[in-house]
């Protein structure tokens, strides 16, 4: 289990963890709400940074701050919701996300399937469950677990779905994670999934960001600063501790307590049918882990595994790990990329004394997850970055893998799996091709569910092409346009790109966004740059830290290539990403002006100098560098943003957005590079929305709320420009 991914945005929402990291409260919210920003008014006040006079737009709570979004959000909102085409393409994005035949996509427990499901009358959600029988059939008899809606309404909450964490492996104890506002931070409560119903004074930790798994049904393995923790400069907590049923947490044995500076420790609980084992994650940054294993008299165990391998869990005694490095044990060399195994008693005992390969890396095949089973494990792989997944099976002479019998060339997922079955869920999908759901057991693959189409796309078509960045290497790229396209570079084409923390854009089914811009004439293109995961760690290590610019030469080099092919021109291409990739569409906007007709960067990163100060920041200097560190500081001068906007320099029109509950990537970025662009005189709009969190928006209809607007904005730059 991928901890740190599961924090970046799209591996949040792409790898379906189920709870880990919980983030929480309900009773004492207002005491919270109210001690944040004091600490962060207190910590703009404290800076020594006099010639930024835009500092008081980091008071995320501040009057002032809220009054200057406030009034952003209505100068924008007039613009983009009076245009005549908003309306409609806000509905057509809403009816596709609230449809009522989506995938209801859900996790195999035991014999059931449980799922969270939002729609127009489910407007928060509610949690259900059916049987896996059930679950196969077109019309699943659903049982409701819990209503969001109701709960929100009679406890007067804002609530927002962020997982439960169930003890298997029957899943009835677990801790549901309750957001308000959609922020990271949640209120974490103990439900009994059988009855439905909390538990009366049952576990609860008020809200933080914190990290849960169950030992027992008495024993709760916790990450919290709540009742004597700490936390991090990123946030998050440092010490880790056994909590027994009954007693206060406080009381609560310590087992570890990390560096202030790490970024995360998390409490690993790994339940098989072979037993439950205990660990605990301490990393340093996003890329290097060490794990230490619990003993039954809770005494800790350094495993002899290499800083930078991802552990990936438990497989019958084996421990799997995914490696970013070549690592040799023995006379066995697995290079960087592959999936190896290790008996975990010879880790325990210090040292590494035999490895067996699982499945390894080649030039143009990466490795993208893995998913244990019972008897098996799932390789997702993504070769050429088209998606195949492979059952890795131990023999005496090591591992068979064989390709599971699915379609080729589009995006495979795996949904659902756990160490109690064989039982699998697989999701296939392309760009124009909607997802099919596919139940994979021991011997087959079949089909069960299968979205409809959105929109017709017998009008267009797909291809892959190649840019060559600045220095030499090929950059694949996706794009997607009208059969009938004039190559006469007048057609308005988006260009969406990430580029960070190993995160691979791989061909998955259009969004709404993408849909909407599909029908009103334009083309869209996703670029596969350095930085993310499709080609493995080399193609991440590639733009990591100091070579971060790379990132940025291989997105203007495929903007460079769809001009130069004749799609488009630089008047009708914009560029979109949000996260690291707000921060990918900001310092391009500002390294390449001339390439781009306008500029979408949402809920980005845009002050590096001072991303490691504001709320989860610290944790990313493991990708980007550490700005405290002179020689760091140099090379991440040369492209942030905030510090290399000019106003001697005409930028293409940039359309910033981000939200007052984003407590991951802090609204002052998007705040302070627009207000200082307005006062250099640049084009610029801004919408902040007040709820969200880091993903924009609270529930679905936000969600098309936030499609629509983009969209309209690129129509009235790349489109109306003519």
């Amino acid at each position: 289990m991928d901890h740190r991914r599961y924090l970046s945005w799209r591996g949040m929402c792409r790898l379906g963890m189920a709870a880990s990291v919980a983030l929480t409260l309900a009773a004492c919210d207002a005491q919270n709400s109210e001690k944040s920003t004091k600490e962060s008014n207190e910590s703009v006040t404290q800076q020594t940074q006099s010639g930024d006079p835009y500092l008081w737009l980091e008071e995320v709570e501040g009057d002032k701050a809220l009054e200057w979004a406030r009034t952003q959000n209505t100068v924008s909102l007039a613009r983009l919701e009076g245009d005549p085409r908003y309306e409609d393409i806000r509905a057509a994005a809403e009816k596709i996300r609230t449809a009522s035949d989506r995938i209801p996509y859900g996790q195999i427990i035991g014999d059931e399937v449980r799922n969270f499901w939002q729609d127009d009358t489910h407007v928060r959600g509610i949690w259900r469950r059916t049987s896996l029988e059930s679950y196969q059939s077109e019309s699943p008899q659903w049982e409701v677990i819990l209503d969001l809606d109701a709960l929100a309404e009679t406890e007067g909450e804002n609530w927002v779905w962020k997982g439960a964490s169930c003890l298997a492996p029957d899943n009835r104890h677990c801790m549901v994670n309750l957001s308000r506002g959609g922020a990271d931070a949640v209120v974490s409560r103990e439900f009994d999934a059988q009855s439905g119903r909390f538990v009366e004074d049952g576990f609860y930790l008020a809200e933080e960001k914190q990290s849960v798994s169950w030992i027992d049904a008495d024993r709760l393995f916790v990450a919290s600063p709540h009742a004597g923790g700490s936390k991090n400069t990123s946030g998050y907590a440092r010490t880790v501790r056994i909590w027994q049923r009954g007693s206060d947490l406080a009381a609560a044995e310590t087992l570890f307590s990390s560096a202030e500076t790490d970024a995360f420790t998390f409490p690993v609980v790994i339940h098989r049918p072979e037993g439950t084992e205990l660990f605990i994650s301490r990393a340093p940054d996003f890329f290097h882990e060490t794990l230490y294993h619990v003993g039954s008299d809770n005494k800790l165990t350094e495993l002899a595994l290499p800083d930078d391998a991802n552990f990936q869990g438990l497989f019958k005694g084996r421990v799997i790990a995914l490696l970013r490095s070549e690592w040799t044990v023995g006379d066995v060399m697995a290079p960087a990329g592959a999936v190896v195994s290790l008996p975990l008693d010879d880790l325990l005992k210090g040292t590494a004394s035999s490895m067996t390969i699982i499945a390894k890396p080649t030039d143009s095949m990466a490795i993208e997850g893995v998913q244990i089973g019972r008897d098996a494990i799932y390789v997702a792989l993504l070769d050429q970055v088209r998606g195949r997944l492979a059952k890795a099976q131990p023999t005496a002479e090591g591992w068979t893998l064989t390709d599971a019998d699915l379609p080729k060339t589009g995006n495979v997922s795996i949904v659902s799996g756990s160490g109690f079955t064989n039982t699998l869920l697989v999701n296939f999908e392309r760009f124009l091709e909607p997802d099919t759901l596919y139940l994979i057991d021991e011997t087959t693959a079949k089909p069960i569910k299968a979205m409809p189409a959105r929109f017709d796309a017998s009008a267009y078509e797909v291809a892959q092409h190649f840019a060559t960045s600045d220095d030499g290497t090929n950059v694949p790229y996706f794009l997607i346009r009208a059969k009938d396209t004039a190559m006469d570079g007048s057609t308005p084409t988006i260009l969406y790109g990430y580029g960070g923390f190993e995160i691979s854009l791989t061909p998955n089914y259009l969004s709404p966004l993408a849909i909407e811009w599909l029908k009103q004439g334009g083309a869209y293109a996703v670029a596969n740059i350095r930085g993310g995961g499709e080609f493995g760690p080399r193609w991440h290590k590639a733009a990591l830290n100091e070579n971060r610019p790379r990132a940025y030469e291989d997105f203007a080099s495929v903007a460079r290539d769809l001009i130069d092919q004749g799609l488009t021109s630089a008047p009708h291409l914009g560029i979109y990403g949000g996260s690291n990739g707000g921060l990918l569409t900001g310092a391009t906007m500002v390294r390449n002006p001339e390439l781009f007709g306008a500029v979408v960067s949402a809920v980005p990163l845009l002050d590096m100098l001072r991303y490691h100060k504001l709320l989860a920041g610290a944790s990313w200097i493991g990708e980007y560098g550490d700005p405290d560190i002179p020689a760091e500081r140099a090379w991440i001068e040369t492209y942030s943003p905030y510090q290399n906007v000019s106003k001697d320099v005409t930028y293409p029109p940039v359309f910033f957005t981000t939200s007052t509950r984003d407590d991951r990537v802090h609204p002052g970025h998007a705040r302070k590079m627009a207000a200082k662009m307005m006062q250099q005189g640049h084009e610029v709009l801004y919408y902040e929305n007040i709820e969200g969190g880091h993903a924009g928006a609270a529930n679905l209809k936000q969600g098309a709320m936030r499609d629509a607007l983009i969209v309209t904005w690129f129509l009235q730059e790349l489109k109306d420009a003519d």
